[in-house]
């Protein structure tokens, strides 16, 4: 399945929350194109007449179909298109048949008979590609044709084969370009970005869709170029590049403005709405969803923007208007029954159950209740398995809330059953946590799991898919995904499920699987597309073969306790329970992390530290002891990120004065070999003063003192300072300078959010995108590898917890074996001084990463007096390969 399905499928789920999918544009224009010669259609709301007309003219046949697909009426709409396509093969006209089996296929895509379309669309390329034909009818050939590929693109990608559609895609371009169809040139290009961004090629994708931004606005106004307009700041969206999607949007709405174009002014809003929501533009967002809905003239467009807007204020904790809610409940009832019209009251539904509050009449259970149950018969009566699936797991899912156990799980298991039989694994995955919550509410702990796993198993099916969806508008990441794991890890760890010592070691070895694949899974979420694709090396194997006296802890923060997994070389993994909830724990976390970066708070970071030493390291410090451990490695989850392992306090001594500490992203390592301290090579690039609209950032004046250590001790040192290092000079650099260690002083922000992660150069910010693709250009065609990344004056933003393991990510993926980066600010001629005992161990001593951080920080707190605070030498963590 690939992420263009999966968008294509949320789109139908989530209708009226979202902007329609490009396919949807594109059926919509490709059908229209195609009735060009035809006489002109009556309005959805006329379709009976239109379907009392002679059966033996295929052209009406077709101009029904095309009426029935746009109003969702699926069934309807293949059994009429069938009809028209036995008609022109009874009459030997080879193209009209050929062209309705095309629209047939879409029709059949629709409706997730993927076999049925397959066999559709081969039989239209069949007729296309065989007969002699005039040359008027090579022309509509050509059109035809193309408009064929574009259709069979869409149904490739959709089942997971990005590499045929991408080609198909650019089969369709090039018929479009030889018969001078510019609308349907930049259509197959903006297909080939969407393609491009499942395969993991995001900068070629963004760089496309540039390009046709900047072509379309060379275009004469039109119909067409409002449509496209629109159509790729969807794309745009789609890909994350979100100041673009604005731009493109607000161009497609001025334009269709000054064409007097009322529905595409209303479609161009509620996408506006859409994409100021993702950039979590509250009121904006609800400006663009009431316009929308004020000046719509398709009912559809107008329930879609009020919808959306009730789901928005629900989702930021905001009361909607009780006359809104009333509003939307009477022109649902209104509407024809369609497929949109089935999307529609299931997310309507949907946000009144998020709702919940008793002085909204329309959030009553029972309320509820009856829309989806209209919505289960609607879906039957067009026979659209995958929207009765939904609206059954949803109605389960109400049953649930309301403790109605027996018939959530009835609804729940027939809900299952569809999504099985549609192959819609997009929904399946939240009918399979559903039926696991309601198996551990019934004490069935053993069946529960099996649920769990099966849900986690269409997750990670679907891995690429979630990467590539915006996650505010499309899914809640936090809401949607992170749970599912969380509760299975859960019950995985109950104390019922570990007494048998065999299925104890599945248990927790399973557990740790499950935290790996959430925080790969934020990894993805973070960029936007999968990050570990490389060959890695299980950690186990590491300390048990190769480096035998590190230990490997695993924190897991849970609602009712915090559960850690310890791995000792050599021996069974270990587990025990801290009896704290979640937000007890988070206290203590956000409090130490407030203390460490304030002066004159040395009691209340050594309290706060000891406790957490209590938690973390105390359970198993007699057996680290007598194993001979030296290293820790710490996989940490959630909170815990923001609070450096080396600061924790025993009562004695800081961890740090015992252990050597890492940080690890996952169970793997990339190329676990120590680095070599004879071929140390350094490119430093450092930033004195910050450039003119980031002078909230102080100056750094002991760059050139930092850089002096590294040289002074004894490793090659190439610099670029101030103006310098621009971004453009570290490309250069990165790509043609010999090193394996890029040092980086400057200051930068590591956020959540990938657009707000960045480090500064002389020009301006490089963002963490840009950034990694300079390193994954250098790892495809340089070598040595960079083995080490150092970040000497970055922070990372208060109080996410997730900035951390997207700097993380950033360094990976990048092909950096190692990272070495500050979770605060600090004084930089203590930097300085770190830095240079770091670079010091490195080069003289044959002792790991790890080890030659461990003893410059040591040093800082023992031979500095004035940065013994652990403010000052604790905010160095070193994520990856800790060799």
């Amino acid at each position: 399945m690939s992420s263009k399905k999966y968008f294509f499928r949320k789109i139908k789920e989530l209708i009226v929350s979202l902007c329609w999918h490009l396919l949807l544009a594109i059926a919509s224009l490709l059908l229209c194109l195609w009735l060009t010669r035809s006489p002109a259609i009556s309005q959805p709301q006329n379709i009976m007449p239109l379907l009392g007309l002679s059966v033996s003219d295929p052209q009406n046949l077709v101009q029904q179909g095309k009426v029935l697909y746009a109003t969702g009426r699926l069934t309807e709409a293949a059994e009429i298109l069938q009809q028209a396509a036995q008609i022109y093969q009874k009459q030997g006209d080879t193209l009209r048949q050929a062209m309705t089996l095309s629209n047939l296929a879409l029709v059949y895509q629709q409706s997730g008979l993927f076999a049925a379309a397959t066999q559709a669309i081969n039989d239209s390329l069949t007729l296309l590609e065989g007969g002699l034909l005039s040359d008027q009818e090579t022309g509509d050939r050509s059109q035809i044709l193309a408009q064929t590929l574009e259709i069979q693109g869409s149904l490739q990608l959709e089942q997971g084969q990005a590499e045929l559609a991408l080609e198909t895609w650019r089969q369709s371009e090039a018929l479009h370009r030889e018969i001078n169809d510019s609308s349907g040139t930049l259509r197959s290009q903006i297909n080939q970005a969407q393609a491009l961004q499942v395969l993991g090629f995001y900068r070629r994708a963004l760089t496309l869709l540039t390009e046709l931004s900047q072509r379309l606005h060379s275009q004469p106004d039109s119909l067409a170029k409002v449509v496209d307009l629109r159509s790729l700041g969807e794309a745009l969206q789609f890909t994350g590049d979100l100041a673009q999607s604005r731009q493109a949007l607000q161009t497609s709405l001025d334009l269709a403005k000054r064409l007097h174009l009322p529905q595409e002014i209303s479609a161009a809003l509620l996408s506006l709405g859409n994409t100021a929501r993702v950039q979590q533009d509250i009121s904006g967002a609800t400006s663009f969803y009431q316009q929308a809905a004020e000046i719509a003239p398709s009912p559809l467009i107008k329930i879609q923007a009020q919808i959306n807007q009730v789901s928005l204020l629900v989702y930021a904790n905001q009361a909607p208007d009780k006359p809104l809610l009333s509003v939307i409940t009477a022109e649902l009832a209104g509407l024809p029954m369609s497929q949109a019209t089935v999307y529609a009251a299931i997310h309507f539904a949907q946000a009144l159950i998020k709702l919940e509050r008793q002085e909204y009449p329309q959030a009553a259970p029972d309320v509820i209740a009856h829309l989806l149950a209209q919505a289960v018969q609607q879906s039957r009566s067009l026979g659209d398995q995958r929207a009765e699936a939904y609206a059954l797991g949803t109605l389960g899912g109400l049953y649930e809330r309301t403790e109605q156990w027996a018939d959530a799980k009835n609804l729940t298991e027939q809900a299952l059953w569809l999504a099985d039989r549609a192959n819609a694994s997009d929904i399946a995955y939240r009918w399979h946590w559903q039926m696991g919550r309601l198996l551990k509410q019934q004490g069935d702990i053993a069946a529960a799991i099996v649920a769990y796993d099966a849900a986690i198993d269409e997750l990670q099916f679907l891995r690429n898919d979630l990467v590539a969806v915006n996650r505010e508008v499309q899914f809640s990441f936090r809401d949607s995904v992170e749970p599912v794991y969380r509760q299975s890890v859960e019950l995985l760890l109950r104390p019922q499920m570990t007494t048998e010592r065999q299925a104890s070691q599945q248990n927790l070895d399973k557990a740790r699987q499950r935290i790996e694949a959430l925080q790969l899974a934020e990894l993805d979420n973070f960029f936007r597309e999968s990050c570990l694709n490389a060959s890695t090396v299980l950690l186990d194997k590491v300390v048990d073969q190769d480096n035998p006296t590190t230990a490997i802890l695993y924190p897991i923060i849970l609602p009712d306790q915090l559960q850690v997994i310890a791995k000792v070389p050599g021996q069974p993994l270990r587990h025990y329970a801290v009896n704290q909830p979640q937000a007890e724990i988070e206290r203590v976390l956000s409090q130490l992390r407030q203390s460490l970066t304030e002066p004159d708070t040395i009691a209340e970071v050594k309290a706060l530290s000891q406790q957490l030493y209590g938690w973390l390291i105390q359970p198993t410090e007699s057996v680290l002891e007598q194993s001979g451990i030296k290293t820790l490695v710490f996989v940490l989850d959630g909170a815990l990120r923001s609070v450096p392992m080396a600061a924790l306090y025993d009562s004695q001594q800081y961890l740090v004065e015992k252990y050597a500490v890492a940080l690890s992203p996952g169970l793997q390592l990339l190329n676990p070999e120590p680095i070599a301290q004879g071929q140390l090579q350094v490119l430093a690039a450092g930033l004195v003063q910050p450039p003119l609209n980031f002078q909230h950032f102080p100056p750094l004046p002991e760059i050139q003192s930092e850089f002096n250590s590294i040289s002074a001790a004894g490793v090659p040192i190439t610099t670029l300072l101030d103006q310098e290092f621009t971004s453009q000079t570290l490309e250069n650099q990165v790509n043609r300078a010999a090193f394996n260690i890029l040092h980086l002083a400057t200051h930068g922000q590591f956020s959540s959010r990938a657009e707000d992660t960045f480090v500064l150069a002389a020009d301006g910010p490089i963002n963490v995108t840009q950034f990694d693709t300079f390193l994954r250009r250098r790892d495809e065609t340089r070598s040595p590898a960079i083995e080490l990344l150092v970040l000497s004056a970055c922070q990372t933003a208060a109080g996410d917890n997730r900035a951390t393991l997207g700097l993380a990510g950033a360094a990976v993926r990048a092909g950096a074996r190692s990272t070495l980066a500050s979770l605060w600010n600090i004084g930089d001629r203590s930097t300085a001084i770190l830095m240079g005992e770091f670079y010091k161990e490195l080069a003289t001593s044959k002792v790991t990463k790890a080890e030659a951080l461990r003893r410059a920080q040591v040093t800082l707190l023992k031979q500095y007096p004035n940065y013994s605070r652990p403010g000052y030498w604790a905010a160095y963590v070193l994520i990856g390969n800790w060799l």
